[in-house]
């Protein structure tokens, strides 16, 4: 049986429009829906807002899964939108590296852009130098949802579906995806994905939101302290894949099972963080596999607000925004200077339709992928 993510996230923004019934488990939150554009191609594009019983709100477009704005408390509770992105459906079209997406079919890098599947090889666009990177050109973080909100007893929720099909940016099957965002009344963000899919192909999925837990556009993110539940990192070479080996933190400024501030180490001489450039890597994290399981917990000093991430997914990558510089202008005019946002993102090993001794991405016709990721916020 494979395993598909859930996740957790939370957005804010004031926009509303025609509220759905059924939503937030009796709470008197909800889901609102309202235009947001449409694609270069014509395809009408939609903008929901879930609303939990906090008060805290997520914005989530059906372009890409986006998770456009995310709103959470501080340790005195006012409210701060924590993810980078645009204000406006036009900029993630224009120039995004990520923000906020659902990631598919492969989330991170496939070395030269292909790989094997009982013996018939494919091929995929070389999107990022020799590799492809993210799904490809258009991967899920591209292409439009078909969404509609659904009830939870948990909290407000929007169910996106997607059938990627045969052949698209390369991959083999058809694939039908499902991903299911709820913002619980305990201030998380939840995704839940499930698919399967009619001929052999590889499925990773995740989740890219750029967090900032000062808020959106308030400074870098170094001063954020990290702890990652993690004895391993699978190390990359200088076009950031895989070596194939697990090499231990321990010594390293990689090493992060005790708090440690982003910035503290993110400049050392270590060739792995010169290959990066900085964190941008995938932590090994110690847990049985498939068990749901806390895989790390940031905290920012100055406004008290934690976030812990869970997943049942084998590796977590760790990005800590080395190629934003200061050439993207986002949310409320800001520029999105160096290190600004970080990335944690629950995921399967990169590369590892290439690395057999990974755990394996394969996912065959008559199996069900799933998988959970969940961001909680507290303050402290």
């Amino acid at each position: 049986m494979k395993q598909l993510r859930h996740w957790t996230f939370i957005a804010a923004s004031g926009l509303v429009a025609a509220a759905f019934s059924g939503c937030g488990g009796g709470s008197p939150s909800g889901v609102t829906k309202q235009a947001w554009g449409s694609t270069p191609d014509g395809i009408a594009v939609d903008l929901y807002t879930l609303r939990n019983a906090k008060g805290a709100e997520a914005t989530i477009t059906n372009y890409g899964g986006i998770v456009v704005t995310l709103t959470m408390p501080d340790r005195t509770g006012a409210m701060a939108d924590i993810v980078l992105g645009y204000d406006n459906l036009q900029g993630y079209i224009d120039k995004t590296p990520y923000f906020g997406a659902l990631i598919g079919r492969y989330g991170n890098r496939i070395g030269d852009a292909t790989f094997s599947i009982d013996g018939q090889t494919y091929t995929l666009a070389k999107n990022d130098g020799p590799n492809s990177l993210h799904g490809g050109v258009k991967g899920f973080d591209k292409v439009v949802w078909t969404a509609k909100p659904a009830a939870s007893p948990a909290g407000p929720a929007l169910e996106l579906t997607y059938l990627s099909k045969d052949g698209e940016e390369g991959f083999p099957g058809n694939l039908d995806v499902k991903a299911v965002y709820t913002l619980t009344n305990d201030n998380e963000l939840r995704l839940d994905f499930t698919a399967t899919t009619d001929k052999a192909t590889v499925v990773n999925l995740t989740h890219h939101s750029y967090f900032n837990l000062r808020g959106q556009g308030d400074g870098d993110i170094l001063g954020h302290e990290v702890v990652i539940n993690a004895s391993h990192i699978t190390p990359v070479n200088q076009t950031l894949i895989t070596t194939g080996e697990l090499a231990p933190v321990a010594g390293t400024p990689f090493d992060f099972r005790t708090p440690v501030a982003i910035g503290a180490r993110i400049n050392d001489p270590d060739t792995q963080l010169q290959y990066g450039p900085g964190y941008d890597h995938n932590w090994v994290i110690d847990k049985p596999a498939g068990e749901l399981a806390l895989h790390a917990t940031v905290y920012e000093p100055t406004t008290g607000r934690v976030m812990e991430v869970l997943s049942d997914e084998p590796g977590l990558q760790f990005y800590a925004g080395n190629f934003l510089d200061g050439t993207i202008t986002g949310k409320g005019g800001v520029v999105y200077q160096h290190r600004t946002g970080f990335c944690m993102e629950p995921q399967h090993f990169p590369d590892s339709p290439n690395k057999p001794q990974f755990p394996s991405v394969i996912l065959r016709p008559g199996e069900n992928y799933s998988n959970t990721i969940i961001y909680r916020f507290t303050a402290r």
